[in-house]
């Protein structure tokens, strides 16, 4: 004779549960898609674009300049200009790369949360573009060193903190751009057009605006974020350009952003 235990009543079927997964750690996101950003072939050549680009500005700068006036600032801006098109690219990449490889429907399925996952890729560039500085200015004072030993000259540290922290605001500020552009298109050929109109094509016309209206001259600033932005590149921004530069951001960098957001964590995906 056996003992029968009855888990339910009859004709009742019981209910099966299942226990929730936890749910993935923002860090592992974090990480993920850091890695991401250097596993294929084109990102991992973009990422080391920063280091060769650097070397080579910086070779160039020794051997074509003048070595008896060439001081840390003078290397610094010879590499600022590489700078400026790579880690906005870096910034367009980290967003569209999802779309040009169709591995969005693998992303948000793993990890529901859009949302989280656009935080993560936005930490990582900003994490990426401020390392990128760190590394072009290493390589600067490499070169500056190098100045020094061959010309027998005292080297000359003419770029404070300040100055730096302006370089790689301006920096950060173009790669906010570049990604915001990304999450609008979509696409990296149309956002990275969508960028080099922004920052070539935009100051010409403006440039010609201001000299046929005077009141575009007066108040360009407002509007023009390249205008302000790249104050940061070269003096100390007074009240007045601080406040253009924050309404210009707002302008052309929070609004796509969270426009580009949106569209996201709404869009179907496939």
């Amino acid at each position: 004779m056996t003992a029968t235990t009855l888990d339910a009543a009859p004709g009742v079927v019981p209910e099966r549960t299942r226990p929730v997964p936890a749910r993935t750690p923002f860090s592992r996101v974090q990480r993920v898609e850091l890695r991401k950003m250097f596993d294929t072939r084109s990102g991992f050549w973009l990422m080391a674009s920063i280091v060769i680009t650097s070397a080579i500005a910086t070779v160039i700068t020794l051997l074509v300049g003048d070595r008896d006036d060439l001081t840390f600032d003078s290397f610094a801006a010879a590499i600022g200009s590489p700078m400026s098109i790579i880690l906005p690219v870096i910034g367009v990449l980290a967003v569209t790369s999802e779309w040009s490889q169709r591995t969005t429907l693998t992303t948000f399925t793993l990890v529901p949360g859009r949302s989280r996952v656009l935080a993560a890729k936005l930490l990582n560039t900003l994490a990426i573009g401020f390392a990128g500085m760190l590394i072009a200015l290493g390589v600067g004072a490499l070169g500056n060193l190098v100045t020094s030993m061959i010309t027998g000259v005292d080297p000359v540290w003419d770029i404070s903190f300040g100055t730096f922290a302006q370089i790689v605001l301006a920096n950060e500020l173009g790669m906010l751009l570049g990604f915001a552009l990304g999450l609008l298109f979509r696409s990296s050929p149309a956002a990275i057009v969508g960028y080099f109109v922004v920052n070539l094509v935009l100051p010409g016309l403006s440039g010609a605006l201001a000299s046929a209206q005077e009141w575009w001259a007066d108040n360009a600033g407002w509007f023009d974020l390249n205008q302000t932005r790249f104050l940061l590149f070269d003096s100390s921004l007074t009240g007045q350009e601080w406040a253009q530069l924050g309404v210009t951001s707002l302008l052309w960098i929070a609004l796509p952003l969270l426009i580009g957001t949106r569209l996201v964590l709404r869009s179907e995906v496939k």
